[in-house]
């Protein structure tokens, strides 16, 4: 496990009032970050927060007012914004293929998934941008790799979010800001839902939270712009790698493409 040294700095982290969000916020203070813990459950967050020594902020990532808002109150706090999780998540809890689609759980899905991941970076680049730079992390999946066919829905926002993650990287390393995106296989927690009973009847091993935390800070010590990181039990946090994307004849894709120049 990498080390690195947050003395000084302030962190971010949504969805932080339970499962990988808590266990990213102790991590992140452990490393000597000041913490806002920003949850939809209040006296979740407020509960993380104390036992850290952070601040607890109430409110839906959902709502496109949320982030600058919870931005502006960081830095009126503490003065600086310096690394970001965007971690908060939820499952799809439909098929999206057979069934009826519920247009007001899908919207739901999209806003906390995929939404509230473009709200947030785009309100905390300034803030990064302030102190000469600073690092955001998106709380992905390995179903932004790969089709979960139990959940198509739930693969669509995160394989979002791992193309915005890779993308986005590479347009603000400029600015020395480096996104990147954690992509865990199952994790034990409540989003697992009624899934975990069938997980633990075939003894499928099932990542903890901590697991989870300490792969985030391998990623923040080593993580390049763009990269999506992977970890599964057992394994070491790895940096997946992407093919290239086949150009003209079969050959690579040329740069101008690939920076968007034509």
């Amino acid at each position: 496990m990498s080390t690195v040294d947050l003395t000084g700095q302030v962190a971010l982290v949504t969805g932080g009032a339970r499962g990988i969000g808590s266990a990213v916020v102790h991590r992140l203070a452990k490393l000597g970050a000041r913490v806002a813990v920003l949850d939809l459950d209040a006296a979740g967050a407020h509960r993380v927060a104390s036992a850290v020594g952070g601040i607890a902020i109430a409110g839906d990532v959902a709502d496109p007012a949320t982030m600058p808002a919870v931005v502006e109150q960081i830095e009126k706090e503490f003065g600086r914004l310096d690394v970001v999780l965007l971690n908060a998540g939820i499952g799809g809890g439909q098929t999206g293929v057979d069934d009826a689609l519920d247009v007001d759980r899908y919207r739901k899905l999209v806003g906390v998934n995929v939404d509230h991941v473009v709200y947030g970076l785009c309100a905390a680049v300034p803030a990064l941008r302030r102190q000469g730079g600073g690092r955001i992390v998106i709380t992905a999946s390995l179903a932004g790799l790969t089709a979960m066919p139990a959940d198509p829905l739930y693969t669509l926002t995160k394989h979002a979010v791992v193309g915005y993650a890779r993308a986005a990287g590479k347009a603000l390393a400029g600015d020395n800001i480096t996104v990147s995106a954690l992509c865990p296989g199952f994790v034990d927690t409540l989003l697992l839902g009624a899934a975990k009973e069938e997980f633990n009847s075939v003894a499928f091993p099932l990542l903890t939270p901590s697991d989870v935390a300490e792969a985030l800070q391998t990623v923040l010590a080593q993580g390049e712009p763009g990269e999506a990181w992977t970890i599964q039990p057992g394994g070491r946090v790895t940096a997946y790698d992407f093919r290239g994307v086949p150009g003209v004849g079969g050959g690579k894709m040329p740069p101008e493409v690939v920076l968007g120049r034509i």
